[in-house]
């Protein structure tokens, strides 16, 4: 049975990163929870889902922060809003979580402006404290390497401070970027790592060094892309999409072979992310009462039980526990 990861905490019931989001998570019986960090302007590893923090606290009900709202262009996409690299880590303490997606999920809005931010190491002591392992996620760290965060050391040396960094059965490292995987090896990091797909696209740091010639998410799921990844991570965690193999119409078709070519290399394979909202789901798995309604979300996760994964990451953990891990405690 896969490992069932708390996705940000709890974030179908609670605004994501907050501590009760966690908690919820923790105490629904999941694996691990999935904190994602980005950095403050004096370099504290932060959690938050984007580094830009307009929709996801009450920064832009603060008159004193009015002045730190800017553009900027995050991996070729220009946004606007607030960032945390714009604010030290006791101005972000000040804030307080907000839903990312209120109109999809009141139930998690209703709890607005009650919890504060939480840094790295918050997670990384409720976990503890909750006998729960932690699947981290590094953001954008090629981005941030223009603007002067080494993310690779930032996260290398908080682990250390922290006591994770050899913590090989309870903390998994993941990321979008390649690069920065790699040189968490060379900060000496040796808990296992693993490679974020995306569907389409190509990682962004590949873009920037290698232009044109940079490898995409796609080729990295060909026999000789997963030979290369098995020789530099543990692992590879891919979009639900890649698994479910729809068709033209949204009918799944997977499990997908991409799954049994990976392991036969010896890489764990985890899968993002199981919600069972109808605006989340295959066309085929969806059923009346609008897009927040929950669907036939048991008729697409069937899908991705029988692929055999080593990890599935869920917005709802009780269901995720329930669906994924009957039986297993």
């Amino acid at each position: 049975m896969p490992l069932v990861i708390g996705h940000r905490g709890a974030p179908g019931y609670l605004p994501e990163h907050s501590r009760s989001s966690y908690s919820r998570a923790i105490e629904a019986g999941v694996d691990a929870v999935e904190p994602d960090v980005v950095p403050s302007a004096d370099g504290v590893l932060v959690v938050r889902h984007e580094n830009e923090i307009g929709a996801t606290t009450d920064v832009s009900t603060r008159p004193e922060f009015a002045d730190r709202r800017t553009s900027r262009v995050v991996d070729g996409e220009r946004s606007t809003g607030w960032f945390t690299e714009d604010f030290t880590w006791a101005e972000l303490q000040t804030l307080r979580c907000r839903e990312r997606l209120p109109a999809l999920r009141p139930g998690s809005a209703a709890h607005d402006d009650t919890e504060p931010v939480l840094r790295l190491r918050d997670v990384l002591e409720l976990a503890r404290a909750g006998g729960v392992g932690v699947v981290l996620e590094i953001k954008h760290a090629a981005a941030f390497a223009r603007r002067g965060f080494d993310m690779a050391a930032l996260v290398a040396a908080e682990l250390r401070d922290a006591g994770w960094a050899d913590a090989v059965d309870a903390l998994i490292i993941e990321s979008f970027e390649p690069l920065v995987l790699s040189r968490l090896r060379e900060h000496g990091i040796r808990v296992p790592l693993v490679q974020l797909i995306e569907s389409d696209g190509a990682p962004w740091d590949l873009r920037e060094r290698d232009g044109a010639d940079a490898s995409s998410y796609a080729s990295m799921l060909t026999p000789a892309g997963l030979d290369a990844l098995a020789a530099e991570v543990e692992g590879i965690s891919v979009d639900k999409r890649l698994v479910l193999a729809p068709d033209r119409w949204g009918r799944g078709r997977g499990p997908a072979r991409l799954v049994g070519e990976a392991k036969r290399r010896g890489l764990r394979v985890y899968t993002w992310t199981c919600r069972p909202e109808n605006a989340f789901l295959l066309p085929a798995h969806r059923r009346p009462g609008g897009r927040a309604a929950f669907g036939d979300y048991r008729g697409e996760w069937s899908v991705l039980r029988d692929a055999q994964l080593d990890g599935v990451f869920v917005d709802h953990p009780d269901l995720g526990v329930e669906f994924f891990g009957a039986g297993r405690r």
